[in-house]
């Protein structure tokens, strides 16, 4: 059985987890609580991050090479486009979320709100999540211009940097972190890719001392 060590608020796991059931690639999940940095842990990938895929024989770490190796050893359905160009588009807009809205806003909010409680750091910092709170109003409104010329974020097929994108936003929907009156037309990109059966097993995700909210597993919010 293949196994993906991760942790259900985790927006890089969640986006390989988004990858494997695109293409129905069956996996074991085993939560990880990487920031104990288990010995066992430490030697499946030292960089101490998760999400690690163990795959036939194979170790993988780093969320955007598993993605990578995922379409290249199973290219069906794809999630990269074909050409260079359109491909240098995903790969642009996949590091713009794991990149700056993971610097800018995940961690923010999903550190401050979520990872305090977790790790036992104490109570949330304000700074931070009213950091989070406002810059998160610029990437809806980016994401928005996107997709006012395009049927998905990097063009009109849907492609790995709509699952990065998800991922994201997926974490911060689940401690009610976005707001979906900003822009109808992310609202509706997102309705469109959270009602994928890829979708199924995040939204069933529950975080013992995070109940879900009321709207999250709803596919019409």
């Amino acid at each position: 059985m293949n196994r993906l060590y991760h942790f259900p608020l985790s927006p890089f796991s969640r986006k390989v987890r988004l990858c494997l059931a695109e293409k129905r690639i069956e996996v074991e999940l085993v939560e990880e609580r990487y920031w104990e940095q288990d010995a066992d842990f430490l030697r499946r990938n030292p960089a101490g991050r998760v999400p690690i895929l163990q795959i036939g024989k194979l170790t993988l770490a780093d969320s955007q090479a598993i993605c990578e190796f995922l379409e290249e050893t199973v290219p069906q359905p794809p999630l990269m486009p074909k050409g260079a160009e359109a491909r240098y588009e995903v790969r642009r807009l996949v590091a713009w979320f794991d990149d700056k809205f993971n610097a800018e806003v995940t961690s923010k909010l999903i550190g401050e709100r979520v990872f305090r409680k977790v790790k036992g750091t104490g109570y949330p910092d304000s700074t931070n999540v009213k950091s989070g709170a406002r810059a998160i109003k610029f990437h809806l409104d980016y994401m928005a211009g996107l997709l006012e010329s395009r049927r998905w974020l990097a063009g009109n097929d849907m492609t790995l940097a709509d699952f990065a994108a998800a991922a994201h936003l997926s974490c911060l929907d689940y401690i009610s972190d976005v707001d979906w009156h900003r822009s109808e037309v992310v609202k509706e990109w997102y309705a469109k890719i959270k009602s994928r059966p890829a979708f199924r097993s995040l939204l069933a995700d529950q975080v013992p001392g995070f109940p879900q909210p009321s709207h999250y597993a709803d596919l019409d919010f």
